[in-house]
């Protein structure tokens, strides 16, 4: 094992993995840049549910966690502090409905020694024989609410890719500690994949569970594994509901809601021409985000204010 194993402490004996014939699913799902809605965040505490499942690895979170950039929470209670929340960046063997043995890795997204993060995680794939390792993501994007959630899947390998992207041309993005793991898997021979999902920009603040069970459900065709997924559709279906209230009260948010559509409508109409721009907010008809800023808070805070006595 190399040496960066050091960095993450990996448990040496799991008969559950050591049984499956082809190896397990390694899913990750991270907090922090690549989540928008939530909706990785979402998905796995979805399927940790049931039960958290059992600690098999554990990173050395002091070599990747920048502690004055997010810090973590603790009280001070009359005269003393306790009750300090570590930040925990974890791999815990779960089990899908029908009992298959998989492995989730989750907790925040390091800030820092990337490379050295990626090699860990190496080491936890070769520790177990993992598979096939699939990551969760989610992008604010300007798609509409009234819409089936839109993902876009990657991979190191064209065969591992289950659906075409609308997406086909070529762009430049921040990098993330996610994607970089998946490049570095591809080119140490480790098969690799993920999900993005696209979050309507104006509630990618707010939790979109509709978006975490289109990931799951992404997985599940991607890897065979299964979940209930009722709970998550049925919470996101509320939400859809809570967001068309508020909508109704404003006739700008309407607006920028109309020309979403039109544009999602026409984008996926044009199934027999070339897609090579995003679903981007067009020229002309919407309004900016500068005349809608004010009514976009409004709409945010009145999504996020608790229920009232009685509602």
């Amino acid at each position: 094992m190399s040496e960066h194993a050091r960095y993450v402490h990996i448990v040496d004996d799991v008969p559950e993995l050591d049984a499956l014939e082809t190896g397990p699913v390694l899913i990750h799902a991270l907090e922090g840049f690549l989540d928008a809605g939530n909706a990785a965040g979402l998905a796995a505490e979805h399927v940790m549910s049931g039960s958290a499942g059992r600690v098999v690895a554990s990173f050395e979170i002091d070599a990747f966690y920048d502690y004055r950039a997010r810090r973590p929470p603790l009280t001070f209670a009359e005269d003393h502090y306790e009750g300090y929340e570590a930040p925990r960046l974890v791999v815990r063997l779960l089990h899908d409905r029908l009992g298959t043995p998989y492995l989730l890795m989750h907790g925040p997204e390091p800030d820092t020694h990337w490379e050295t993060f990626a090699k860990a995680v190496r080491a936890v794939v070769e520790a177990f024989g993992v598979r096939l390792t699939v990551s969760l993501g989610a992008v604010p994007m300007a798609v509409p609410h009234t819409r089936p959630v839109m993902l876009t899947n990657h991979a190191t390998a064209p065969g591992l890719i289950v659906a075409e992207n609308v997406w086909r041309g070529r762009i430049r993005v921040p990098a993330s500690a996610q994607a970089l793991l998946e490049l570095r898997l591809g080119e140490w021979g480790h098969p690799a994949m993920g999900f993005v999902a696209h979050i309507p920009h104006y509630v990618a603040q707010l939790d979109y569970p509709s978006a975490a069970a289109s990931l799951l459900e992404a997985v599940e065709v991607a890897t065979g594994l299964e979940w209930d997924l009722g709970d998550l559709e049925t919470a996101g279906e509320v939400k859809l509901g809570e967001i068309a209230a508020q909508i109704a009260d404003s006739a700008e948010v309407q607006e920028v809601v109309t020309g979403l559509e039109q544009q999602y409508d026409a984008f996926h109409r044009a199934e027999d021409q070339d897609a090579t721009t995003l679903p981007l907010a067009e020229e002309g008809e919407l309004p900016s985000g500068e005349e809608l800023g004010a009514e976009f808070e409004r709409f945010l805070a009145g999504l996020d204010r608790p229920n009232e006595p009685g509602e």
